[in-house]
């Protein structure tokens, strides 16, 4: 994330709002102010705009919040195109680290957005303590056990904000508390 502090375009923040909560690139570009709620720390996805079509949410750890705060607009798209009315589009972020030498072919490295999906979920099962049953949902990773899934019917919310704030200050660099 220290190279793309250094960069305020809209698609380095948006990358590292991807980053620092462990979406997806199209829920990320498809955000809009009015699903975030900056007094309880929350963005809120609705169901149509998952790729399980179930509501998810997302605790935003400090970092995403100041994050947030840099955004210039406070009404519309979170990452709004030049272009009037539209969101970035979501090859953004892919051209944006394609530019930094990353991707498929990348000088420094085959990564892409997506995968700091995976980089996450890694680093939870690998670098912590927290217990699966806290990353597959904040992954918004739908349980296969039917049986599991309908016992399971908490998102686990405040239990994932501090795997989320973990996961920040990792990125950042900062200790974990």
């Amino acid at each position: 994330i220290d190279t793309l502090k250094t960069r305020n375009s809209t698609s380095s923040l948006a990358l590292q709002f991807l980053i620092l909560t462990a979406t997806r690139t199209g829920e990320v570009i498809g955000g809009s102010w009015e699903e975030i709620d900056t007094q309880a720390g929350i963005w809120v996805i609705p169901a149509n705009r998952m790729k399980a079509k179930r509501e998810h949410r997302v605790p935003l750890s400090t970092q995403a919040l100041s994050l947030l705060d840099r955004l210039p607009a406070r009404k519309g798209w979170l990452f709004p195109s030049i272009r009037h009315g539209k969101h970035i589009s979501n090859m953004a972020t892919l051209k944006f680290m394609r530019d930094l030498g990353y991707g498929t072919k990348g000088s420094r490295g085959p990564y892409v957005p997506h995968g700091f999906r995976s980089t996450f979920r890694d680093w939870c099962a690998e670098q912590t303590d927290f217990p699966r049953e806290l990353a597959e949902p904040a992954s918004a990773h739908v349980l296969q056990n039917k049986v599991e899934a309908a016992y399971q019917r908490s998102d686990l919310l405040e239990k994932r904000r501090p795997l989320m704030q973990a996961w920040a200050n990792y990125c950042y660099g900062e200790s974990m508390p």
